[in-house]
């Protein structure tokens, strides 16, 4: 657990940390009591920070439904996130969880649904900026064309996230 500390000595938020391991590497899990604030692929070989019994139940849940997400055992996520961004990237995150499991959209896609159907490069500077990994589900964005566009984790991770849900939905996805 990190504190951040106020001005007045007193401490502003507590901050845990778990890493995942998954097929694709290491996803390391940042949160609070209230939500999940972060959740990005990591540099690390290996989990540096372990699940431990003091863990926040929010971050065990976050734990446990990725677990499930690897496994083929789910498709969508229940556990409660805390968006830091501005209000669009917020609209834009918001927009991204719509897309449904095993399907893909485009920026412009996002754009139209959040009712600024010229915002089609905000949306995708917004997108290449989530925090949330997975849960908010950037990777399921390609370009309008129907290929692959950037992806923080890796164009390869990209890939194979949506091989993945493809796979387990038994959809093609747009290529």
């Amino acid at each position: 657990m990190e504190e951040y500390i106020g001005r007045n000595g007193k401490t502003v938020i507590a901050l845990y940390k778990v890493d995942y391991q998954t097929p694709i590497g290491v996803l390391e899990i940042e949160g609070t009591n209230e939500g999940i604030c972060s959740i990005l692929f990591s540099d690390q070989e290996k989990p540096v920070h372990n699940k431990k019994d003091d863990l926040p139940k929010v971050l065990v849940d976050c734990y446990d439904q990725l677990d499930e997400y690897f496994k083929g055992e789910r498709t969508s996520f229940t556990i409660p996130f805390l968006l830091e961004g501005t209000d669009f990237q917020k609209k834009v995150w918001n927009a991204l969880t719509s897309i449904p499991y095993a399907q893909t959209g485009s920026y412009r896609d996002i754009a139209v649904s959040i009712g600024n159907e010229k915002a089609v490069r905000a949306v995708g500077s917004a997108n290449g900026k989530n925090k949330l990994t997975i849960v908010v589900p950037c990777h399921r964005i390609i370009g309008s064309s129907g290929k692959l566009t950037g992806y923080a984790g890796g164009l390869w991770r990209k890939e194979w996230l949506l091989q993945h849900e493809g796979s387990i939905n038994k959809n093609d996805i747009r290529k």
